[in-house]
């Protein structure tokens, strides 16, 4: 009985896998026959047909008509629609919280943010989460997973998160007991700049064909996503690629993860608000702005031409320079998209990044990587929660639907 139970379950497991491989074909190649989908996949005709018979009857693939085959025969295309199915995708970013409805290609529906998040107001915060994520779910039937991107380092077999700079009420989340089982539909987690390698690797046609990019998240913390082979880098408890909190100055300023001189010290939103607020004249009133507001009000000074905001700006760049050569020398990776609100510094952030790193790296691997700046529609974490989801999606449809 055991060696029969194991045979069902290693085969539940192929089956699972070829289900996975045929919706991922059609996801990235478009509409495509049972022919050209066995060739591509090297399976067997009737292993095709009996699979895509199921997934038809799903719901989850569907026939779309005569197409031209092989040798000018005609062949009936299938089809993965897009548009059918619908995401939630929800970003926590410390006191700024969106939440925005995705199709399966990344393009947003609808997209909200939520009021400014501060400490004592996070339990409330998690209710209206609660409250606008079941009220989506009953306005639109076509929703069938939930995705979160939340700030790391995210310890994914704990379900929190261990250090939130300059916000730490929300370590007292544990998003899994929240979250995970609160809804009729499966829900995702994962770090936020992880989450953005995904939005890219699924969503961005600059990139998506790439098996080997970073995400260089710099907003309210500063992160970073590795796609190396196809594959996030997670590490053993989910804290890999913690690129905020490396130190660049062994004795600078402190940070709330008991390190000194850490990156997120120097270009992150709250570093920039600090900065802001110790000067008193650059950006008036910033000490009653949001981190975020404080950032755009520099930004908006900078690109008009102020000498005082544009040396600043290019202050924060080049520290933002120095975590892309330490993402060189860690992980090599092909192509290292800089997003989220710092990156709303535009092109004369980007051309100071470029010129700092030019300075400071390997030229071999200067001139073989890429190195721009996120020009996905929404924001790439909340996108991103969204991918996470959609990942699943592709990878594991029996979670989704009956299709054994």
């Amino acid at each position: 009985m055991a060696l029969e139970a194991k045979q069902a379950t290693s085969q539940a497991s192929v089956s699972e896998s070829n289900r996975s491989r045929i919706l991922q074909h059609l996801y990235h190649h478009g509409i495509s026959s049972r022919a050209q989908i066995a060739k591509a996949l090297d399976l067997t005709p009737a292993a095709i047909t009996k699979i895509t018979a199921r997934l038809i009857e799903a719901g989850v693939i569907e026939e779309t008509g005569d197409i031209e085959g092989s040798k000018n025969r005609r062949s009936i295309g299938l089809e993965l629609d897009t548009t059918r199915f619908h995401i939630i995708g929800v970003k926590f970013a410390r006191s700024l919280v969106q939440i925005g409805v995705f199709d399966l290609c990344g393009n947003a529906l609808s997209l909200e943010t939520l009021l400014t998040v501060y400490d004592n107001t996070i339990d409330d915060t998690v209710v209206v989460i609660h409250q606008r994520l079941t009220q989506l779910l009953a306005e639109d039937k076509s929703i069938v997973a939930i995705g979160m991107a939340v700030p790391g380092p995210y310890l994914r077999n704990e379900g929190r998160t261990a250090v939130v700079s300059s916000m730490q009420g929300w370590r007292k989340i544990n998003f899994i007991n929240e979250f995970a089982s609160a809804f009729g539909v499966p829900l995702f987690i994962e770090q936020d700049a992880r989450a953005g390698a995904l939005a890219h690797y699924l969503f961005d046609p600059a990139v998506h064909t790439s098996d080997n990019l970073a995400y260089y998240l710099v907003g309210e913390g500063v992160g970073l996503g590795v796609i190396e082979n196809g594959r996030l880098i997670n590490g053993y408890l989910g804290a890999a690629t913690e690129i905020g909190h490396i130190s660049v100055d062994v004795n600078g300023r402190p940070c709330d993860c008991g390190n000194i001189g850490c990156l997120e010290r120097y270009c992150s939103t709250p570093a920039i608000h600090d900065m802001l607020i110790d000067d008193g004249v650059l950006v008036p009133g910033a000490a009653d702005m949001t981190h975020t507001d404080a950032a755009r009000a520099l930004f908006r000074k900078a690109q008009e031409g102020d000498e005082q905001a544009i040396a600043m700006v290019r202050s924060i760049a080049r520290y933002v320079g120095y975590g892309c050569v330490t993402i060189f020398n860690g992980f090599n990776p092909k192509h290292i998209i800089i997003g989220d609100i710092v990156s709303e510094a535009g092109p004369m952030f980007l051309e100071e990044v470029l010129s700092t790193v030019e300075e400071r790296s390997i030229p071999e691997i200067y001139n073989t990587t890429s190195i721009t700046l996120s020009t996905l529609s929404a924001d790439a974490a909340v996108s991103g929660a969204a991918a996470v989801a959609v990942t699943q999606f592709l990878e594991h449809p029996s979670v989704f639907f009956d299709v054994s």
